[in-house]
C-alpha cells in the first residue's frame, strides 16, 4: 500500500498537529539534501574547530548525508521543543560571582531522553494511523547529522551567526530533534535569515570563539570548555568563564531575537536541585556520591565528577574574594585528583590575587552582559 499525493499533504497537516500534542513546540518537514553543506563542514573540521571532539570527523561526511544513517529515508521530520525555565535569573547569577551558573538547558532532565522519547511517539503514531510500517528513527543530537540544516530547511528558523537556530517568534532557546523516514511527504519552505547586520552575539561572547559569522572554533567556546573537554582548561581562558560551571548561554542572552521567547511548558525541563543560583561552595561539597545523587537524569553527569570538580574551582577562582574560599580549596587539595589540583592550584593563586587587590576577574565582561540581558530579557525569565 502507497499513499496519493493528496493523502501525503494530508498526513502531513496530521503530523504536525500530532507533534503539537506531543509537546513540540513546532514541526517541519524537509528532505535530506545537505550538499551544500559538505564543503563548509569539511573546512570547519580542516580548521581544527571542533578542538578534542574526534566524532565530529569521524563519520567523514555522512553527517551531512542522514539517508546513510536510516537507509530508505526520504525525509525529516523536524522538531523544536522550548526549554527557556520560569524566573531563569541569568543576569542575578552571572553578576554575583559566589552563584554557579549553570546553561539553563541543563537545569532540568536530560533533553536527548525526552525528546527521544517523544519523536519516538510521534513515528508510532504514523505508523498506527496509515498502517504503514515507515520505517523510522529519531534523532535528538545523538547521531552524526546535521541537525541544524536540516531544521533550517524545514522552516523552523535560520541559522544564526552564533550557529544556532534562531525563529523570530521564539528566539533560540529550544531543542532540536529529527525523525527520519521512508515517506514522500510534501516539504517546507525555509524562513528568510533576519540577523542583519547584527553582531551581538560575536561581540559579547567572552572568549570571541565566533571567530566570524556562522563560524565557532569550539576550542574557545566556554560550552566546549566545560562539557567537551576531557583535560585541562587553557590557562588563558580561565578568568574569562566567570562562574559558568557548565556550559554558557551569552550569545543567546545577547541575541535581539531572544527576547520574544516563550517560557517552556514541558514540566521536565524545570530546575532541579536549585541549580538556577546554588552557591559555588555548597556545590563545591558535594561529594562523589551526592553529585551521582543529585546529577541522576541530568545531562550535567556526563561529564562526570572529576570534570564537575575542576569547572567549579575554575568558578571558585573567579569568585570575589572570600577566605572561606581558599579554606575549602586548600582542605580538598589532597584528596584531589592532578588534574582538578591544577586548577585549586591556579584558584588559589587567583583569590590571593584578589585579597590583594580586592578586585575580580571579569567584572567589566559581566556587568557588561548584565546590562544587556536586563533590557531584553523574556517576561518572567
Amino acid at each position: 500500500m502507497s499513499l496519493n499525493q493528496t493523502q501525503l499533504i494530508q498526513l502531513a497537516k496530521h503530523i504536525k498537529d500530532w507533534g503539537r500534542e506531543l509537546g513540540f513546540s513546532q514541526v517541519g518537514i524537509s528532505d535530506l539534501d545537505l550538499r551544500a553543506h559538505e564543503t563548509e563542514l569539511t573546512q570547519w573540521l580542516e580548521k581544527g574547530y571542533h578542538g578534542t571532539m574526534d566524532y565530529m570527523a569521524r563519520h567523514g561526511m555522512m553527517r551531512a548525508r542522514p539517508e546513510e544513517l536510516h537507509p530508505g529515508s526520504v525525509r525529516a521530520i523536524c522538531v523544536r521543543m522550548d526549554y527557556l525555565p520560569e524566573h531563569a535569573q541569568f543576569a542575578s547569577t552571572l553578576s554575583q560571582s559566589q552563584k554557579a551558573y549553570v546553561s539553563r538547558y541543563a537545569v532540568g532532565r536530560d533533553y536527548h531522553k525526552v525528546v527521544r522519547n517523544k519523536l519516538k511517539q510521534l513515528g508510532q503514531k504514523i505508523e498506527q494511523q496509515t498502517e504503514l510500517n515507515t520505517g523510522f528513527r529519531p534523532f535528538v543530537d545523538s547521531a552524526p547529522i546535521l541537525e541544524r540544516p536540516l531544521a533550517e530547511k524545514a522552516g523552523l528558523g535560520w541559522v544564526g551567526k552564533h550557529s544556532l537556530v534562531l525563529d523570530e517568534a521564539a528566539g533560540s532557546w529550544f531543542f532540536l530533534g529529527e525523525l527520519l523516514i521512508n515517506l514522500p511527504l510534501p516539504i517546507d519552505a525555509p524562513v528568510e535569515e533576519q540577523c542583519g547586520s547584527c553582531v551581538a552575539c560575536m561581540t559579547l561572547c567572552p572568549t570571541a570563539a565566533i571567530v566570524e559569522p556562522y563560524q565557532v572554533d569550539a576550542r574557545r567556546c566556554i560550552s566546549y570548555l566545560t562539557i567537551e573537554l576531557d583535560g585541562e582548561i587553557p590557562a588563558e581562558f580561565r578568568a574569562l568563564i566567570g562562574n559558568r560551571i557548565y556550559g554558557c548561554d551569552d550569545c543567546q542572552l545577547a541575541c535581539p531575537w531572544n527576547r520574544y521567547a516563550e517560557l517552556s511548558q514541558e514540566a521536565d525541563f524545570k530546575e532541579r536541585h536549585g541549580l538556577l543560583s546554588e552557591d559555588l561552595l555548597t556545590l563545591w561539597h558535594w561529594d562523589e556520591p551526592t553529585f551521582l545523587e543529585k546529577t541522576l537524569g541530568s545531562p550535567i553527569r556526563r561529564i562526570g565528577f572529576e570534570r564537575w570538580q575542576r569547572n567549579l574551582a575554575v568558578g571558585l577562582g573567579n569568585a570575589d574574594y572570600d577566605q572561606n574560599i581558599i579554606d575549602a580549596l586548600s582542605e580538598s587539595l589532597s584528596s584531589s585528583s592532578e588534574l582538578v589540583k591544577t586548577h585549586i592550584e591556579w584558584a588559589i593563586k587567583q583569590q590571593t590575587l584578589k585579597q590583594q587587590n580586592n578586585q575580580s576577574s571579569q567584572t567589566k565582561q559581566v556587568k557588561r552582559l548584565v546590562r544587556v540581558v536586563e533590557k531584553g530579557l523574556p517576561r518572567d525569565a
